[in-house]
């Protein structure tokens, strides 16, 4: 009985509650005046913190943050990628026009971004997406909407706050590169020229896949007389040459040079002309793979490359040449005779056009500098094949303008000859300059020998001596995909002082190499102009003790480039 008692007085404590409880107001949090301040300020001190650390990009796990892409936030917290990490991961094409649309293509997917605007036209679809573009003028590159574009390429972009990362997955496997493409579709290269008798393909050849590295946004036509006699290799005109002189002329601030101020054939040439461009990066493809010479013409523009043809010039006749069709096979023993630019490709090219049938389908459309006479208006087909196109290849990826450094110090003039090391995949290697002025380290430039290159850059405030390079501090670290031509901006630049003695160390690690450190010397007659009485450098196994290269009869192709104080 007890216990029935205490069973109902509980239900009527319980029920009596119920009713206390229900007659007052329900609760309700509201915003107060200083929550609107609070999220700005959360959100103002996130996006400091991250634009300090920075964004790192995570692809299949493995950590991108050595490529140096600089992802980042916006002020409504979107992310922004540049152009570069498209380019070079997701292998897209970027064409920026001047009337301010960029285009975005990979694969089947084209996309148009529109200026000072959140509209975008992807696959011929208008939508609204929830960022711009921008344009980093000190960079001189773009930044892009990054979750909405590699959603709409088939990949998803996971963003971590606390990480910093964004982890980046493929979700539908597409192929990045179309069938079929031609760079004079897309308003990517300049008109086809004619070389007449003079051994000057190579420069042709060069500066015509120069010329597609800015375009269709630029488009500048540049001096192949100054390339070709204002180089340090001093070689008469019908000598020939090679993409080598090319890259040492423009990497020296040598050129390039506008053609309308240094006009080609007139066996004279300009030497009071500076540069009005600067080369800041060209990789060289070192073995025929078409998947990587597709890409890259794709991403960055014409491919400078060697084949044997068998005619002279325009108005001769080839076994290997139809003329109908303006197709040419080379299946002979020959070696490379004759440099071109490859602007595109068709993988339906019908084999039945070539005069000697090749086993499929499939050519390269080249640019060839014998007028527009020749072949389809200067341009030909050329087997897929063929054993001698693209054994070698090069591309200019980087172009700068000439204010983005003051000053250059070097002493290899002639760039890289032949390469050094310890029989080894790694080394150190130093050079020693003494400032001019009162002025900053802003940059440096060196070779990367082979593919899958990783450096390390260091300073060396006063070298002295030999010694002094151990006492060496770290400024910045890196990877390189692809062998080339490679120049990297120091992000906190060391302040010097005229009259200082200074270095800069590269720790490079090739894999592969044995020699992986890249010098100028007198290889042979082409290279006797060498000068190796203008340089002062050191190369080390460890980073410990330092051999001079001058007495070892090299130059180290190392680069300083300062900007003024």
């Amino acid at each position: 009985m007890k216990k029935w008692i205490l069973i109902l007085l509980l239900l009527a404590v319980i029920v009596g509650m119920v009713f206390l409880f229900s007659d007052r107001p329900q609760g309700k949090v509201e915003k107060t005046e200083r929550f609107q301040d609070s999220v700005s300020t959360f959100r103002d001190r996130t996006v400091e913190e991250i634009r300090t650390d920075g964004i790192d990009i995570l692809l299949s796990g493995k950590s991108l943050r050595n490529f140096g892409y600089d992802i980042r936030l916006n002020d409504d917290l979107k992310l922004l990628c540049p152009e570069r990490f498209l380019e070079d991961i997701l292998g897209c094409s970027i064409l920026r026009y001047s009337n301010g649309d960029v285009l975005v293509e990979r694969g089947n997917t084209r996309i148009r971004l529109f200026p000072e605007s959140k509209k975008a036209e992807i696959d011929g679809v208008v939508t609204e997406l929830s960022a711009g573009y921008i344009y980093d003028e000190a960079r001189e590159s773009l930044y892009l909407p990054m979750e909405e574009l590699l959603s709409a390429m088939g990949y998803r972009a996971s963003f971590s706050y606390i990480d910093k990362t964004v982890e980046v997955e493929e979700v539908v496997a597409v192929s990045p590169l179309p069938g079929k493409y031609d760079m004079r579709e897309k308003g990517r290269v300049t008109p086809v020229r004619d070389q007449g008798r003079y051994g000057t393909c190579w420069a042709f050849a060069s500066l015509g896949a120069l010329e597609t590295t800015l375009m269709p946004y630029e488009e500048n036509i540049y001096s192949t007389d100054h390339m070709a006699m204002n180089n340090s290799y001093k070689l008469e005109l019908t000598k020939g040459g090679e993409h080598t002189m090319s890259i040492a002329y423009l990497a020296a601030w040598q050129g390039p040079v506008y053609e309308a101020d240094d006009p080609y054939g007139d066996g004279k040439s300009r030497d009071d002309l500076t540069a009005v461009k600067h080369l800041e990066e060209a990789i060289v493809i070192g073995k025929r793979d078409d998947d990587i010479i597709k890409s890259a013409i794709y991403r960055y523009g014409g491919v400078e490359t060697s084949l044997y043809l068998e005619m002279e010039y325009t108005g001769y006749a080839s076994q290997y040449y139809n003329e109908d069709t303006a197709s040419y096979y080379y299946v002979g023993e020959k070696t490379p005779n004759h440099d071109v630019v490859v602007v595109g490709w068709d993988d339906s090219w019908p084999k039945e056009n070539f005069s000697i049938m090749p086993p499929s389908d499939g050519a390269y459309i080249c640019k060839n500098s014998w007028g527009t006479e020749f072949g389809d208006e200067g341009y030909f087909y050329v087997s897929y094949a063929d054993v001698n196109l693209c054994g070698q290849s090069i591309v200019y990826t980087k172009l700068g303008e000439p204010d983005n450094f003051d000053h250059i110090y070097q002493s290899d003039l002639l760039g890289w000859v032949g390469q050094l090391g310890f029989s080894r995949p790694e080394a150190f290697f130093a050079n020693c300059y003494t400032a001019e002025r009162d002025e900053t380290l802003a940059g440096i430039s060196f070779y990367a020998t082979g593919p899958d290159t990783s450096f390390s850059v260091y300073y060396v405030a006063d070298a002295s001596t030999p010694e002094d390079l151990n006492n060496r501090e770290l400024l910045l670290s890196g990877e390189t995909r692809y062998a080339g031509y490679y120049t990297v901006d120091i992000p906190e630049p060391p302040e010097l002082t005229k009259g200082q003695k200074f270095a800069v160390v590269i720790e490079a690690i090739t894999k592969g190499s044995t020699n992986p450190i890249a010098v100028e010397y007198v290889a042979d007659e082409r290279s006797k102009y060498a000068d190796i009485s203008d340089g002062e450098g050191y190369i080390s196994l460890y980073g410990e003790v330092w051999n001079r290269v001058e007495d070892k009869g090299c130059n180290l192709c190392l680069k300083v480039f300062t900007k003024n104080r």
